[in-house]
């Protein structure tokens, strides 16, 4: 990819759920292609910091904060401490998703049966995280007059994905989200765009993607025969986060190797 149109210099980007995955591989864009610094967000601290290291041997400034998007509080003091060392926050990557509330395993169950609990689980992060991360930007981007926020969502939130209805959910509020921040901050020079990823091969789905069967079942619904790699979204999300990208809001991108084709 030509990095000179895409260009994010003089920007201080902020990317949650970085510690790993596609969240470290947008980090690592974000430095290579000029950004100013790099808040580097995970729920690891271990993994944070290892990945503002990268950063930093990339030639661009970082910082690592351990924080939970999940905790309204405590992302209003991430992007406090970011303003501090570096400026205004003019990149938001909400990265950060799982399949529940915290690194730790939740128990699957038809969603009619299963807990409120589980349903928070699900919705804690993957649409919360989102709410809170967004909300505690805007302030600033408002000020700059100008932003952009992208957010990682799903496939599973445009075309459903039996067993996973209340993280279907989850996704395609966030994106909803994104729509609605894009008509009401259009007037401030903020954008708001969401990608929809498929399968991307992560840490968090080597159990999928390293299943000689099961992958075979699962790229048959797949135009281009392979699953995604984190440099896949990371592209499109440098992307949207440059100048190349400034007239174009409100929309979902899917980067998935053509799998809705197939649905």
């Amino acid at each position: 990819m030509d990095r000179q149109i895409l260009s994010l210099q003089g920007r201080v980007c902020l990317v949650t759920g970085a510690g790993q995955g596609i969240g470290r591989q947008v980090a690592l864009h974000f430095a290579e292609s000029g950004a100013d610094a790099v808040v580097v967000n995970d729920f690891h601290p271990d993994r944070a910091e290892a990945v503002a290291e990268e950063v930093r041997m990339a030639g661009c400034k970082a910082m690592a904060i351990a924080a939970d998007v999940t905790n309204r509080a405590g992302v209003e003091d991430m992007i406090v401490r970011s303003t501090q060392e570096f400026g205004t926050v003019g990149v938001l990557v909400n990265n950060a998703g799982n399949m529940g509330a915290k690194p730790d395993e939740v128990e699957m169950a038809p969603f009619w049966t299963a807990s409120t609990e589980t349903w928070d689980a699900f919705l804690a992060v993957n649409l919360y995280g989102v709410l809170n991360c967004t909300s505690a930007v805007i302030p600033g981007m408002i000020e700059a007059k100008g932003g952009r926020v992208v957010t990682i969502v799903s496939d599973a939130g445009r075309v459903g994905e039996p067993g996973l209805e209340i993280y279907s959910a989850a996704k395609a509020g966030a994106a909803g989200f994104m729509r609605a921040v894009a008509r009401s901050m259009g007037r401030y020079g903020i954008t708001a765009n969401s990608i929809s990823i498929a399968t991307t091969r992560t840490p968090g789905v080597a159990d999928v993607t390293e299943d000689a069967e099961r992958a075979k079942r699962m790229l048959s619904q797949y135009t281009i025969r392979r699953f995604g790699e984190p440099e896949d979204i990371a592209n499109m999300a440098l992307f949207l986060a440059s100048d190349a990208a400034s007239w174009i809001t409100g929309q979902t991108y899917p980067v998935n190797g053509g799998f809705s084709f197939n649905l």
